[in-house]
């Protein structure tokens, strides 16, 4: 398929995160694998100096390197009257993306019109099912028209807990590239292992009310679990700096968990990698809204543990017609299924290990999950 995607990702705004550039890098190796020729697209930060914007291009660029985008790099400004621009150095011009492209790929939703209409053909992959859904029917979110609207969520349009909002959604799972994540094995001393945040200032209305959801709440019916499994726990966590920081952290390590600061272990793509295959397998807990409105969600960061055949336990996020609940991957719902299924994947790893690989090749893999929305977007 000779074809040229531009894909458009939105790290420059949040470079300490390792995690958050595999959301975009498993895309653009699934499409490259598929022969077509991927654009790394960035809107460019609110307020952002040239010559910070310089500075962080150029560090973009070296975290694309190893993975072969660091000369496809293009950057777009859509907070000006025109996204065109003087372009940093070694970036081309948006004008020249844009025209060159079959299909741009999206993954944000504030891309405004003046410049989505620069393409051809436009996909949404909604990232956020069931908020994103809300905050469209609240009026707290507008998308422009693209040719296709796809979600990651299961359950979007098929649930009362999640409107449709009047746009045709397209399921398509997350992806994992197969290549880039193979099978390793972990130490003999490995933890069950996360990356995440831990504090953030984002409140959901849930119609008597708000209620807050971060990663911190995410995981208090669940602060106990050290004291209840032989497993041990380890967070990578956002837990930022301060009194405040270090007052949250002598309360975790005092239930039993092992804490470290995110930015220092995962703070790059290949930093973030290490970590994961340096571990056991992954247990986490979800956002509050994951759960209330059952969306049947699965992190993209537990896709990386999976492909790399790394059992995981997670929170379960609802019905789904193709997340298993014992098999590779456990999804619990209570402190004590929580301390079970770890103790249950430790008496039997070297076969969840294995099904948990199957699991990612069977229904993540990256060159058949891209093949399918570039069928489907260029058709």
């Amino acid at each position: 398929m000779s074809r040229d995607i531009c894909l458009l990702a939105d790290t420059l705004g949040f470079m300490q995160g390792g995690g958050h550039f595999w959301v975009y890098l498993n895309w653009a190796l699934g499409l490259r694998a598929n022969g077509v020729r991927v654009h790394w697209l960035e809107p460019i930060p609110d307020g952002l100096e040239r010559t910070e914007l310089h500075r962080r291009v150029e560090a973009l660029r070296r975290r694309l390197h190893p993975y072969g985008f660091d000369e496809s790099v293009a950057v777009v400004a859509w907070t000006q009257d025109s996204p065109d621009f003087s372009p940093p150095p070694r970036c081309a011009a948006f004008a020249d993306v844009a025209s060159a492209s079959d299909l741009l790929i999206n993954f944000t939703y504030a891309m405004p019109a003046s410049v989505l209409e620069r393409f051809r053909r436009t996909v949404l992959i909604d990232i956020d099912p069931g908020l994103t859904q809300l905050w469209l029917a609240t009026g707290q979110m507008q998308v422009a028209s693209y040719t296709l609207y796809f979600t990651t969520g299961e359950t979007v349009g098929r649930s009362e807990l999640i409107p449709d909002c009047g746009l045709p959604w397209l399921y398509t799972p997350p992806c994992v590239s197969l290549e880039a994540w193979p099978v390793t094995p972990a130490p003999d001393d490995a933890a069950f292992t996360t990356v995440s945040g831990w504090y953030a200032n984002e409140w959901v209305s849930a119609g008597d009310g708000y209620y807050c959801n971060d990663k911190r709440h995410g995981f208090l019916p669940f602060l106990d679990l050290p004291r209840l499994t032989r497993q041990p726990l380890e967070l990578a966590i956002n837990i930022g700096d301060g009194p405040a920081a270090a007052d949250a952290s002598r309360e975790l390590e005092g239930r039993g968990w092992h804490v470290r600061h995110s930015y220092d272990v995962a703070g790059t793509p290949e930093d973030y990698r290490r970590y994961i295959l340096r571990s056991r397998g992954e247990f986490s807990a979800v956002k509050s809204s994951c759960v209330r409105l059952q969306n049947a969600w699965i992190s993209d960061r537990t896709l990386c543990y999976l492909a790399s055949g790394r059992p995981v336990v997670v929170r379960h996020t609802g019905p789904s017609r193709i997340l298993p609940t014992k098999s590779g991957m456990f999804r619990f719902a209570t402190l004590k299924e929580a301390a079970d299924m770890l103790d249950t994947v430790a008496a039997d790893y070297p076969r969840q290990c294995r099904l948990a690989r199957a699991l990612a090749e069977e229904h993540f893999d990256a060159v058949r999950v891209t093949r399918k929305v570039l069928e489907r977007a260029l058709s």
